[in-house]
């Protein structure tokens, strides 16, 4: 299954330093991991969210999980139709990692502009 994550410029350097294979653990104020279903829900994340950290940018990320794997997930619904996302708790991360196919790409940049 293909699967997005918004993420910030920090989260993303992690990613990079983990050669694009896997995503950082959770921090303590963090019980959940919740990648996305849909490219459309990633982008309002990643822009409208992601662009208020220091550097005032977003990303997107894109990968495939083995579907095996995922299905033992609930996709749950937490907006609009299009806003489903998994709920990967923060102690399965790892595991999480484990299951990703290939590498973890980078489909969109935003950035939040002072006017």
């Amino acid at each position: 299954m293909i699967l997005y994550r918004p993420v910030d410029t920090a989260e993303l350097e992690l990613i990079r330093q983990s050669n694009y294979k896997s995503f950082p653990p959770r921090l303590p104020e963090q019980p959940i991991f919740y990648p996305v279903l849909n490219h459309e829900y990633a982008c309002e994340i990643a822009g409208k969210w992601n662009t208020k950290t220091a550097d005032r940018k977003g990303y997107v990320t894109e990968f495939e999980v083995d579907d095996e794997y995922i299905k033992y997930f609930e996709i749950h619904t937490v907006g609009a139709k299009h806003h489903q996302e998994f709920w990967i708790p923060a102690e399965e991360l790892q595991n999480f990692n484990s299951h990703i196919i290939g590498i973890i790409k980078v489909t969109d940049k935003f950035q939040e502009v002072n006017i």
